[in-house]
């Protein structure tokens, strides 16, 4: 036992960790450019796919040789899951507030659980069996149970939390706490942070947005007002200057998509 410890700790801190980390992020900004570029055209009412992270892996299954990159998103995937697992066990060790230490760990766990879910929603898509919808069906299943609008409208309330956090992250430049000196100083280093926060705080605002579905869903008892991301631009569409909003918001998620890149080249764990 203490020798898987000891291994698992010894990973932690290697350097095919950093290399695998890198992979796994590049493989996360495609999937946001791919996410970009559908609620791009949403905008325009182009779209064949919906603009969310099922919709970009669909629309990239479809291209050439998009079957193996899917593959390889879903392999990037669960290697930034492999690093989270192993920040909540060994990282934050030098964090002298336990709290601290502590809620970092939980975000890291969060983390994890988010590059699962994609990792398995693109092994999905690549077996053939992957579905772009399911959200509404979902939330009318939790809304008959027990307490089931109360569940719905908690599960909103964390989503708007996790989207204040992002905009939080990105005002504030937390993020740049993931990145080398090079990642953040020179002409270079300035646009990296540009783009992290502009990334940021639009991908924070869209998936606040999201949030609300499902707080408004569970106000009017109405399961078919909740969505994911897709149906949140679509909603963002229908509302004065929509389109121009919703251009934005893309154009938001492209400069995280492209930030991504950036910290995988100027990774600091």
């Amino acid at each position: 036992m203490n020798a898987a410890v000891d291994t698992a700790e010894q990973a932690h801190y290697s350097d095919w960790l950093d290399h695998a980390v890198r992979v796994g992020l590049v493989a996360y900004g495609l999937v946001h450019l791919l996410v970009a570029w559908l609620a791009i055209q949403l905008a325009f009412g182009e779209a064949e796919e919906s603009a969310s992270n099922s919709g970009a892996l669909h629309y990239l299954a479809e291209q050439p040789m998009g079957e193996v990159l899917v593959w390889l998103v879903a392999v990037g995937m669960f290697l930034l899951v492999v690093w989270m697992l192993l920040e909540v066990v060994f990282g934050q060790r030098g964090e002298e507030d336990a709290l601290v230490r502590w809620r970092k760990r939980l975000a890291s766990l969060g983390k994890g659980v988010v590059y699962g879910v994609l990792g398995w929603s693109a092994v999905q898509t690549a077996a053939g069996s992957g579905s772009q919808g399911g959200t509404d069906s979902t939330t009318a299943k939790v809304m008959n149970l027990p307490g089931g609008q109360l569940l719905v409208g908690a599960v909103g309330l964390a989503i708007i939390a996790v989207g204040a956090v992002l905009v939080h992250r990105g005002w504030t430049e937390k993020f740049t706490e993931g990145l080398d000196i090079r990642g953040t100083t020179g002409k270079d280093g300035s646009a990296y942070v540009l783009l992290g926060k502009v990334g940021h705080i639009s991908k924070g605002i869209a998936i606040a947005i999201v949030g609300g579905l499902f707080g408004y869903a569970a106000i009017t008892h109405d399961p078919d007002k909740s969505g994911g991301l897709d149906q949140a631009l679509q909603t963002l569409l229908g509302y004065p200057f929509g389109q121009v909003l919703l251009v934005a918001i893309g154009a938001g998620i492209v400069a995280y998509g492209l930030f991504c890149f950036a910290w995988a080249r100027h990774l600091s764990r």
